[in-house]
């Protein structure tokens, strides 16, 4: 196509008569205002671009990488959006004080003094119990004075700063088991546990003798009672992700430990309300004298572990009742009680047709059928556990357990699996999940699932392009996913020293977390409007992807901020993505947080809505002097002490 200063030629010869009779100086006048006003507009913004946010954290692009950033002090949106009109309502800022010291350790759902208050049966007062809105703090939690950056990665498995987690009890309490102990400012995790005192490695070379722990068909594992996780943490060199839980009880912080170690973990029990896993979600699960009482209450405990274990998943049993015959004196309990235990075990084993693969010294594993076809015939000759009219069995979170047998998936013959095969670890993690490839996911197809998964390895990429940290390795250990649909961000971190827990809230329009597990990834359930079952300063990093889209008009967004502030690490990082009217709400918040942000482009540049807000949460803890305020002085944290 010619320029308007020279016309095409054709063109010219049609039209001449007209073009004669033409008064072109309107025409010229347009034209030489339009071109004073584009480049008004340059100059007006070629002076934006280069301020620099946090220079610890984000890193300007180049030009030759093609990618524009909004990086200046106060962005400008106003050629495409409404951003002005947008700040214009947005209310104004309001700074939240920092909450009594004594809530350093605070975790809202499982709070021990509103625990109280319910029935201890079957540790119904352990299970959650979240704060009426009237109770929710609106404050910030304070790190415990001399709080330091954890270790990096993988020296944080065997060390952490005393200062962190100030808890003595546990190095009493199981020092003969060598689960932790404390050297001088630190502590020390030599791998122990009340069955393996010999060391976690130790103890899983001894499981590896029984079933295959390396050739990737065992990925994803679940410990119930988890102590301070070295199970999970010692299986990670062999490639499988464990989610370690333990309740809020007497043994301070067991699970504060497994996170400060950089071990994923959460708070949580075996009580009656369901696990918030999705049915099929483990390859594995484990039980390391972890006293649950699975011979009780109709077996749901055990129940509850078939339906979150994948078709010829295994199950671990070590400590009472196995191997009663050696240890029943120091167990203090009679012969008798202990065999009648395990009788009860087996029947119970059996009823859910599990196999028993073998029992060798303290250590007893069983085996998942990977259908239900000779089950199902056998119930119905033996008159035993029935199986469950389930609607949904990836129900979970607060829907209660049963004494029923959650059925598995039909299959057409017997050496088919149920719910469809996985291949093995690392293919499983980029191949499509068989809930997408079976079609039971309305609306999701296997392209999408591809296309999904091709997007946040380029997104990643820009993340890692603006967050100088993210491409530190031992910056980040611990990371959250809030919303994390596919499970995408986290595959493409896979390469990464991190391990993520990817969440899918109660709000999604499509229950993903099954999708999750079958990649080999894990997650839980969660609502936004609570708190999460974890202790504060769990995560280095928190991923926000339309969160707050998702959650518009559900509850308090304050309330969402405040509680991520609680999981996150000082000098933590945060990265949302939103609608810039959303954003700049969002951003009004936290900028009474001690929380340094900035809004930058969408990777695809700045024509776009959806924009980033990166965040970084000040280094600030409670005072040495043991005052009911924290010292709010931000200062640089001295993570390079040893």
């Amino acid at each position: 196509m010619a320029s308007g200063g020279s016309p095409n030629s054709g063109v010219s010869i049609l039209y001449r008569p007209y073009c004669k009779r033409v008064n072109i100086i309107p025409f010229a006048l347009v034209i030489l205002l339009c071109s004073a006003s584009y480049f008004l507009g340059v100059w007006q913004h070629s002076g934006g671009v280069s301020t620099s946010f946090q220079s610890t954290v984000l890193n300007a692009v180049s030009c030759d990488e093609e990618k524009v950033l909004a990086s200046a002090s106060k962005l400008d949106f106003a050629a495409h959006h409404t951003v002005d009109e947008a700040k214009a309502a947005a209310p104004a800022v309001r700074e939240f004080p920092a909450c009594d010291v004594k809530y350093s350790e605070y975790t809202p759902c499982e709070d021990r003094d509103r625990s109280l208050r319910f029935d201890r049966d079957r540790l119904i007062y352990r299970e959650r119990h979240c704060p009426a809105k009237e109770e929710l703090l609106k404050c910030l939690i304070p790190a415990p004075a001399g709080y330091k950056t954890p270790f990096p990665w993988p020296i944080s498995r065997d060390t952490a700063w005393f200062s962190n987690v100030p808890h003595k009890e546990l190095t009493v309490e199981k020092a003969v088991q060598n689960w932790i102990r404390v050297e001088g400012n630190k502590f020390r995790f030599p791998g122990g546990g009340t069955m393996f005192s010999n060391g976690a490695d130790a103890y899983i070379n001894e499981i590896e003798r029984l079933i295959p722990l390396r050739n990737g068909s065992i990925r994803t594992a679940v410990d119930t009672g988890c102590g301070v996780a070295s199970w999970g943490a010692y299986l990670l060199s062999r490639n499988i992700l464990t989610m370690s839980f333990a309740p809020r009880d007497s043994h301070e912080a067991q699970v504060q430990f497994a996170l400060e170690r950089g071990v994923p973990a959460m708070i949580g029990v075996l009580a009656t309300n369901r696990l918030p896993y999705p049915a099929r979600a483990f390859d594995m699960a484990h039980c390391s004298r972890c006293l649950i009482p699975w011979h009780l209450y109709g077996g749901q405990n055990l129940i509850e572990v078939d339906r979150i274990l994948r078709p010829g998943g295994y199950w671990i049993l070590s400590g009472p009742p196995i191997n009663w015959r050696r240890h029943w004196k120091g167990w203090q309990r009679s012969e008798a009680d202990l065999k009648a235990e395990q009788d009860d075990i087996e029947t119970l084993a059996t009823s859910l047709c599990w196999k028993k693969i073998k029992e060798k010294g303290d250590i007893a594993i069983w085996q998942k059928p990977t259908n239900h076809i000779h089950c199902k015939i056998r119930k119905r000759v033996l008159r035993s556990t029935n199986f469950c009219n389930v609607i949904n069995p990836d129900s979970a979170g607060y829907t209660k357990m049963e004494t029923c047998l959650t059925p598995l998936p039909e299959v057409s013959n017997t050496r088919e699996i149920a719910g469809g095969a996985l291949q093995n670890w690392p293919q499983r993690l980029m191949a499509v999940p068989p809930r997408i490839a079976s079609g039971s996911l309305d609306g999701v197809t296997a392209e999408m699932f591809l296309q999904d998964t091709e997007l946040w390895k380029k997104r990643l990429g820009y993340y890692k392009a603006v967050i100088n940290q993210l491409g530190q390795k031992g910056r980040y250990r611990n990371l959250l996913d809030m919303n994390a649909k596919f499970g995408s961000f986290a595959a493409a971190l896979i390469d990464d020293p991190v391990w993520v827990m990817n969440v899918v809230p109660s709000e999604a329009k499509i229950n993903t977390l099954g999708v999750i597990y079958e990649r080999g990834l894990i997650g839980i359930y969660q609502d936004w409007c609570e708190a999460m079952s974890t202790y504060p300063r769990t995560y280095d990093l928190l991923h926000a992807d339309t969160l707050f889209s998702l959650y518009n008009g559900r509850c308090e967004m304050e309330d969402i901020l405040l509680e991520m502030d609680r999981i996150l690490r000082p000098e933590g990082t945060v990265i949302f993505r939103d609608d810039v009217d959303v954003l700049v709400k969002v951003k009004s918040i936290t900028d009474g947080m001690r929380w340094d942000s900035q809004i930058v482009d969408h990777e695809d540049g700045p024509l776009r809505r959806e924009k980033l807000l990166l965040v970084v949460k000040t280094y600030w803890t409670a005072s040495n002097q043991g005052q009911d305020q924290p010292d709010l002085s931000a200062h640089s944290n001295p993570m390079n002490e040893t």
